[in-house]
């Protein structure tokens, strides 16, 4: 008796298959379709800037509910290994942007990039604004979840218990299966207007130095990673896959977190702890963001010949790594949140925004995949912590 074994087709290949297919399709087919696709991608976007402090709030509140006692201390562990990670980041990419950069740059090359083709506009377009910003959930679910814990109330737990299922259901049937179409329609948009060929054909170089520092920022947090839990960071790292690959499309660290989930729970991590981490991480941990944000901005002004070092990025790293985690966990979130840094500490015009804005949008997905993707690598140490704090607890109460 012959055993039929049924063929998944994971969320990772789909991915891989929508990012080709939007990439192949973008080149030939007619304004009418990508407008089709482009309407999609519109209600799509809405929805998800709807669900996201929703899925933040459903997540957090209880996870932290549920982690006893050492709620307030983990979640200040997070917080600073989060704030840590990426102005380490920042640093290591102005280190590598002062010393690699003046050999790859020309004078003036940034006047090479023109501007780019209009996007096929939607047919319609669907407003859904959030009930709150993301920084007002995150907030509200500290509030509530860190009340829940030292009041020990069962009512209001039992309540964000069920609207945490009802989150997940919904991230279940609808966000994953709906996400590889909204990616290849957001490559299809991309390879319609031809801005991101343009912007790659003239800084080729400096994204691939950027690539390289995404790489080694990766490999060098899950060894770190790997050694304080006695884990294999590589396997670790290959489990997180799925969830750079869809950050890749997405270029928004809070549209990943159910795949960020998934697989930092295949890697070990509790579910308390990854409900915990997951959510606050994508919107606090921009390690990924803030590498490409630094050499982008060393870049231009190398390029305009203006003055900087050291003490002036020390600064500007500093601040952007708190300005960051009010960013929305949005596609060119963290960009926006750091114009107002670029403008008072680096004195940047609103020509240099706009072209930090054009390259920054270029490459976003790179930067929020490494952005997620370390995540992981955190979930890895919080969890260890949490679990050691349990084990202290057990030891203190018989």
């Amino acid at each position: 008796m012959t055993e039929k074994r049924k063929i998944r087709f994971g969320l990772l290949p789909r991915i891989i298959v929508a990012i080709v297919l939007g990439v192949l399709l973008g080149n030939i087919l007619p304004v009418a379709l990508l407008r089709v696709f482009a309407t999609f991608n519109d209600i799509f976007g809405a929805l998800l800037q709807f669900l996201i402090p929703l899925i933040i709030f459903g997540l957090v509140t209880p996870a932290i509910g549920d982690l006893g006692k050492g709620a307030g201390r983990l979640l200040l562990i997070t917080a600073l290994m989060a704030y840590l990670s990426t102005v380490t980041a920042g640093f290591v990419s102005y280190l590598t942007s002062v010393g690699v950069f003046p050999n790859l740059i020309e004078h003036g090359a940034a006047k090479a990039i023109a501007d780019s083709n209009e996007a096929p506009p939607p047919y319609f377009s669907i407003n859904i604004p959030p009930l709150f910003d993301v920084m007002s959930a995150l907030v509200l679910s500290f509030i509530l979840g860190l009340g829940i814990t030292a009041m020990k109330t069962t009512a209001l737990k039992d309540v964000m218990a069920e609207f945490k299922a009802i989150i997940a259901k919904t991230i279940e049937k609808l966000i994953i299966p709906l996400l590889p179409l909204y990616i290849m329609g957001i490559f299809m948009s991309m390879t319609a207007t031809g801005q991101a060929a343009r912007v790659i054909e003239v800084f080729l170089k400096i994204i691939i130095v950027i690539f390289i520092l995404h790489i080694c920022l990766l490999l060098f947090q899950f060894v770190i990673s790997g050694l304080i839990t006695k884990k294999n960071p590589f396997r670790m790292l290959k489990n997180m896959l799925p969830a750079y690959f869809t950050a890749l499309g997405t270029s928004s660290s809070a549209a990943t977190i159910p795949v960020t989930l998934q697989q930092v729970k295949k890697n070990g991590v509790q579910d308390d702890v990854a409900g915990f981490v997951v959510p606050l991480c994508a919107t606090i941990h921009m390690s990924g963001s803030m590498l490409k944000i630094v050499a982008c901005a060393v870049a231009l002004m190398m390029m305009q010949d203006k003055p900087f070092d050291l003490a002036m990025f020390s600064g500007f790293i500093l601040m952007l790594g708190v300005m960051m985690v009010a960013a929305p966990g949005v596609p060119g979130g963290s960009i926006m949140a750091a114009l107002g840094v670029l403008s008072s500490m680096l004195s940047f015009t609103e020509a240099d925004q706009a072209l930090m804005i054009a390259l920054y949008i270029a490459m976003d997905n790179f930067g929020t995949a490494c952005n997620v993707t370390g995540d992981g690598a955190i979930a890895q140490i919080v969890n260890l912590i949490k679990n050691k704090l349990d084990n202290k607890s057990k030891i203190i109460t018989p």
